[in-house]
């Protein structure tokens, strides 16, 4: 969880403020962002919001090996990471972000928590600078927001294993949170850009209420 040409801004509406805990990953708008990571952990991280995201169910459906590398591009306080990190002790999970308050709350968390395969990396708006190749990347209501998908997801190929994944939750159109309708983007057009990007659609799901959850791997040549 999540990004104006060169710019990507995580998971809160393009240049509006979307309030409930569900609107964002990590809170950017397209012209800024912003700090005070504590502060905005209190909506990211409310278990009001576990009703609609159904994390358990999300982790439980992306069916993860024990020792698998995990990148959550967009993680925000960590609401995705720190499960991830959970769901695999024996892997490693990169929880990702643009805003360095957000990385320094993360990492201090993952201390915290004593959560030891938990690394919160700073990103740029085109690169997530991965240290190693995962088994699996996620953008929770992220996808909306990244400029020049195509060059970006063509780059981030190389960020995954042979047989690696990519997981893309996101607003659903007729959701009442999230986006304007305008800045939205139905799930036939993610699918249509990830194959021009070099993808394969793999699996569907559509437990989610408010989002769709589509899952993807590079195509082969």
């Amino acid at each position: 969880m999540n990004q104006i040409a060169s710019r990507v801004a995580f998971c809160i509406g393009l240049g509006v403020l979307i309030a409930g805990p569900s609107a964002a990953q990590s809170p950017h708008t397209m012209d800024h962002g912003f700090s005070g990571a504590e502060q905005w952990a209190k909506s990211f991280d409310d278990p009001k919001r576990d009703a609609s995201q159904k994390p358990r169910e999300v982790i439980r459906a992306l069916a993860l090996k024990p020792d698998s590398v995990v990148a959550d591009i967009g993680s925000g306080t960590g609401y995705f990471a720190v499960r991830f990190a959970r769901a695999v002790p024996k892997g490693r999970v990169y929880g990702v972000d643009i805003e360095p308050d957000m990385v320094k709350y993360l990492t201090e968390r993952a201390e915290r928590e004593s959560l030891k395969n938990l690394n919160s990396l700073l990103g740029t708006p085109t690169d997530p600078r991965l240290p190693e190749k995962a088994d699996l990347i996620v953008m929770v209501n992220v996808f909306h927001h990244i400029a020049d998908r195509e060059h970006y997801f063509r780059n981030l190929r190389g960020s995954l294993k042979p047989g690696g994944r990519i997981a893309i939750i996101d607003h659903s159109m007729n959701s009442r949170e999230g986006p304007p309708q305008s800045a939205r983007i139905a799930p036939e057009h993610v699918k249509a850009e990830l194959k021009s990007a070099g993808y394969a659609f793999e699996q569907e799901h559509s437990f989610l209420p408010a989002q769709y959850f589509l899952v993807f791997r590079p195509a082969r040549s």
